[in-house]
């Protein structure tokens, strides 16, 4: 490989494109909840929130790169994917320039979707802003503490369904948010595996993560819950129950998953755990979305 291409991989890797469907599925169940609201697809917003909801994930793994190496979090001993900084593929300094280069062209975009949706928009505009950058940055960074996970559930679940919604309907409704709600439970359930994972490495780089909190039998529940209860709040929600049908064809591949966090060692080996759970997450949305449209 030349290293034109080398370095391009290697950029590439380092936003962690993997990890991206947790943008694309809340965008793509809120967007489809506001086109059959309003009877059409407004492209414009849509495509923009999804390049900018990209940016910004882009900008906060960026950001988590080279914030943990930094602070001693990512070793040679760790057990995730190889990351940028630790692998010397990039100095830190030049991944935070990368990192703010992305948040600087979210914000850009944000300013189509602040004139098409008002100050809602710029308000979650900014707290998402704000949230890519304090998730490893500040003095207190939320992921070195047990708000993680509610975080996720709130930005890749609750916000981006509801604002997708949004910005195809321009007002506020009970179901977007409902199925944000369900949404951002896998969501959750991502970085819960990826806690439990790095229990060991997190403990000595002094985080209290929420699996630090509960230990791992606990937190094998946790994650068996986070997969089951959106199939749960779904069939609860009239307006839902549609998708519920849809996604109750989930249930197997839920209990698959469970069985091999519990059969599975930590280490290495529940890397590709993690990217199916991020797949769940997908397959949860794509299959609401067909169980909403109209026969």
């Amino acid at each position: 490989m030349n290293p034109l291409r080398r370095k391009l991989a290697r950029a590439w890797a380092a936003i962690r494109p993997r990890t991206l469907v947790l943008s694309l599925a809340p965008l793509l169940l809120g967007s489809t909840l506001g086109a059959l609201h309003t009877g059409r697809i407004a492209w414009a917003p849509l495509l923009t929130a999804l390049l900018a909801t990209v940016l910004i994930q882009s900008g906060t793994n960026l950001h988590n790169d080279a914030a943990d190496f930094e602070r001693g979090v990512d070793t040679p001993a760790r057990s995730g994917p190889p990351r940028a900084a630790q692998q010397g593929w990039f100095s830190p300094r030049a991944i935070r320039r990368a990192a703010l280069a992305c948040f600087g062209l979210a914000f850009a975009l944000g300013i189509y979707l602040a004139l098409r949706g008002g100050w809602p928009i710029v308000l979650i505009g900014l707290a998402s802003l704000a949230a890519g950058y304090l998730y490893t940055g500040g003095p207190r960074p939320i992921a070195y503490g047990p708000w993680g996970e509610l975080f996720v559930w709130l930005f890749f679940g609750v916000i981006a369904v509801a604002g997708s919604d949004y910005l195809q309907t321009l007002r506020f409704r009970a179901t977007p948010l409902l199925a944000g709600a369900a949404l951002g439970l896998p969501a959750a359930a991502v970085l819960l595996l990826n806690n439990y994972r790095d229990l060991e490495g997190d403990r000595a780089a002094g985080r209290r993560t929420l699996v630090q909190l509960l230990g791992r039998p606990r937190a094998r529940r946790l994650y068996a819950a986070l997969l089951i209860l959106p199939l749960v709040l779904m069939a609860a929600t009239p307006a839902l129950r549609p998708a519920a049908l849809a996604t109750a064809g989930l249930l197997p591949v839920a209990a698959w998953l469970i069985l091999r966090l519990w059969r599975l060692p930590p280490g290495p080996g529940l890397n590709p755990l993690l990217a199916h759970t991020a797949l769940y997450t997908l397959g949860l949305a794509l299959l609401a979305v067909l169980g909403l449209l109209p026969a």
